[in-house]
């Protein structure tokens, strides 16, 4: 993966990151690889059976703050502005004992918040070399700091949904009658890698029946002339933000009114819940505002999902966008907006777009028309 985010922002992300640990009587974050590392100092991987930590101490903590790798791995971190954030690079060789290592740097916390992801052996493993600290994840701390982007997350985040939906404009290359879903989502899968994504993360191509199910699986099912396709595509751009856009397709010649109507109250409620954020209004009454407008259509059973989720360095994180979520929004909020109707055995569709609160509304990410285009 690529740099994405200027040292100075990092260290304001380190920065915070101490300050909401001290507020909640945290002594130590304990971080290992995964996109809380990734959100702190740039950093990629995976967390595998030799520790690599971050150790961050809350604001006012004695303990400095490091990151703890396997010696034969440090050439790989030798890129990361480390030292300019002071972050002190501490290693150790097969044979030694990590977790006290970490224990050591950690200078006799009370209470450690670790990663959600970490791994349990590396969760044991501190416990054990941290006798009588309380343990607690880390991720309700972060979660604050992560689900407001930053100027460099919002550019990221631009640049991803631009390259989705340059493949969302490719669809007539893909979509036709007699080829498979498997065939249409194979070139979809080589089309996002194309337009600037590191891979295809996911590629959900639902025609006719199989569009009634929200998480469809590519099937060897051949799409036929008529038929409502849904597609749902997404993966991470070299810096590792996310794109995920959904539209609605018909294949070979315009459905019949009865889909048409349910499509243009869907496209509505859609337009609708996006119209409805901006700073101040709960997540759940966005949700709400795309759920009354289906149920006034009589589609509110055929509404299966919540309204959206938070993208990031995750492609679902904080905030989501539904039913018993009263958090306010606030500027630099990232989200999909995406509604979808689902009538079991006959089609389905959805209206995916990614959108940033701003400081008077929010900017939509995702510009393709959300008309039902016909191929």
């Amino acid at each position: 993966m690529t740099a994405a985010v200027p040292s100075a922002l990092l260290a304001d992300r380190l920065r915070r990151a101490g300050d909401a640990a001290a507020t909640r009587d945290v002594d130590l974050l304990l971080i290992t690889p995964g996109t809380d590392l990734r959100y702190l100092v740039d950093a990629g991987g995976e967390s595998h059976e030799r520790l690599t930590c971050l150790v961050l101490p809350a604001t006012g903590h004695r303990a400095p703050p490091a990151l703890v790798v396997p010696r034969l791995e440090a050439p790989g971190w030798a890129h990361l502005p480390l030292a300019e954030l002071g972050v002190e690079i501490v290693t150790w060789n097969d044979g030694e004992d990590p977790y006290l290592l970490v224990s050591d740097l950690a200078g006799g916390p009370q209470a450690v918040a670790v990663g959600d992801t970490m791994p349990a052996v590396h969760v044991f493993g501190l416990r054990d070399a941290l006798p009588g600290c309380t343990q607690d994840l880390a991720g309700p701390l972060l979660r604050e700091l992560r689900m407001r982007k930053d100027t460099a997350e919002v550019a990221q985040l631009r640049a991803a949904g631009a390259a989705i939906d340059r493949v969302h404009a490719r669809m007539p290359e893909f979509l036709a009658p007699g080829r498979t879903e498997a065939e249409v989502g194979a070139d979809i899968a080589a089309a996002i890698v194309e337009e600037g994504h590191a891979s295809a993360a996911f590629v959900i191509v639902g025609s006719g029946p199989n569009g009634a199910s929200p998480h469809h699986e590519l099937s060897d099912r051949v799409i036929e002339s008529g038929d409502v396709v849904v597609v749902d595509i997404g993966g991470p751009l070299p810096t590792g933000y996310f794109s995920d856009s959904t539209r609605t397709y018909a294949v070979g010649a315009e459905p019949p009114l009865r889909v048409r109507e349910a499509y243009a109250a869907l496209q509505d409620a859609q337009e609708r819940a996006v119209a409805a954020v901006r700073p101040g209004v709960r997540a759940e009454d966005v949700d709400a505002v795309a759920r009354v407008r289906l149920t006034e259509s009589g589609l509110g059973e055929r509404f299966l999902h919540r309204t959206g989720h938070g993208i990031g360095l995750d492609v679902h994180e904080d905030p989501y966008i539904v039913g018993g979520n009263a958090l306010p929004l606030e500027p630099g909020m990232a989200f999909s907006v995406e509604p979808g109707v689902y009538l079991d055995g006959a089609w389905g569709a959805r209206i995916e777009d990614i959108v940033v609160v701003t400081d008077d509304g929010c900017e939509r990410l995702n510009t393709r028309p959300r008309d039902l285009v016909v191929l």
